[in-house]
């Protein structure tokens, strides 16, 4: 590249100029299609864990979120709340507490996996899942979601506590495709091991922090449904 002439300076500003007009632009770009879709987005969210909701609890007609309050008690979720330590109660249609749908999280193959899980309270049961987020190997990790014979792991799924009420009568426990001989045990799927087992770890880790809690203060959950 030619020095510039004797007295002459390089054209630099317009170069700087057009560089930081079109970062600007780029970022309102960015900054306003999120604030077009980020309320769609959450609306979208709002919708699928709702029909979730009812999945994994068939007895309900009608549900109220609730929060944990200082680590002890629920409360209805009111408008501003933080969207974490959150349990959903399902009511029928004579607005009687059927069960509590509960969320869990945890590494799968690739990355974290999202699950909402129906817990009878009656029964003691896991009485069914649905995975919120997941992106699992399609073809492979996904059968955690398709899996007719793995998805009958979660009918029935035995999370009693102990006589203390503090802790689960047994770990949920993952164990090797066609080998479950125990209530609380879940069968994995051939080819996606990880994803499986994740699932399993998952529900173990989230039903022994909540259902103890959830038994203690289901009082909190009655009458007040919408």
């Amino acid at each position: 590249m030619s020095a510039a002439p004797p007295g002459e300076q390089p054209r630099v500003w317009p170069m700087y100029r057009a560089m930081v007009g079109v970062g600007l632009m780029c970022g309102l770009l960015i900054v306003g299609v999120f604030q077009w879709t980020g309320p769609r987005i959450a609306r979208n969210r709002a919708e699928a864990l709702e029909r979730a909701i009812f999945q994994v609890l068939p007895a309900a007609r009608s549900s109220t979120t609730f929060r944990l309050v200082d680590g002890e008690r629920f409360e209805p979720r009111g408008e501003g709340d933080a969207a974490d330590s959150l349990v959903h109660a399902g009511y029928d249609a004579e607005g009687e507490l059927v069960g509590l749908a509960l969320e869990g999280r945890g590494m799968g193959y690739q990355d974290v996996i999202h699950v909402l899980f129906g817990y009878a309270f009656a029964d003691e049961t896991v009485v069914g899942i649905r995975v919120l987020e997941s992106r699992e190997t399609p073809g492979l990790g996904d059968r955690i979601e398709t899996d007719p014979g793995f998805l009958a792991n979660f009918d029935a799924l035995d999370v009693r506590l102990d006589e203390s009420g503090s802790a689960l009568a047994h770990a949920i426990e993952p164990v090797k495709p066609g080998e479950k001989t125990e209530a609380w045990q879940v069968d994995g799927i051939t080819g996606a091991t990880i994803s499986s087992v994740a699932i399993a770890n998952i529900l173990d880790q989230s039903a022994a922090f909540w259902i103890p809690r959830i038994r203690a203060r289901l009082d909190d959950f009655r009458g007040a449904q919408p």
